[in-house]
């Protein structure tokens, strides 16, 4: 039995400002926007290459707005990812690596998988931390027939 984890409500104060925010300047692809009134609305957008989408909206949640903190997306080029996010208008902190003094300004020297952070926030406070991590491999999921193979 799988389990996937393929989506994350995140709690917003305003839907049609969180969306501008996550589809304009954090690059995010918009997959559903719908609603049943006033007191249902349901957005998801899914990060570029990610399988696991987040939801933002109005009746789906209780955290309050803000409030979610923690949430990464991994990237295999840091640098890369922090000049396109600047680029598009998100206010990213500077990479932070941890060394034997704790956090320290800067890339991992090494340049090792899951060692370099930058920590980012959408408009109403909730924490995204992006972190390199650096993949020779993939994650693949093979189906045997069962018949056959007995």
């Amino acid at each position: 039995m799988d389990y996937t984890l393929e989506l994350i409500v995140v709690p917003v104060s305003d839907v049609d400002r969180a969306k501008d925010f996550y589809i304009n300047k954090a690059g995010f692809e918009l997959l559903v926007d719908s609603s049943a009134g006033p007191d249902f609305r349901v957005v998801q957008l899914v990060p570029p290459g990610s399988a696991c989408a987040i939801a933002i909206g109005t009746g789906i949640g209780s955290m309050p707005a803000g409030s979610l903190h923690g949430l990464h997306l991994c990237v295999s080029d840091i640098e890369a990812a922090r000049e396109e996010l600047a680029g598009r208008g998100v206010e990213v902190s500077d990479p932070f690596h941890y060394g034997e003094a704790g956090q320290t300004p800067g890339i991992d020297p090494e340049r090792r998988s899951y060692a370099s952070f930058m920590p980012f926030q959408d408009p109403d406070g909730n924490t995204w931390l992006v972190q390199e991590v650096k993949r020779d491999w993939k994650v693949t999921t093979v189906k045997i027939d069962e018949e056959a193979a007995a």
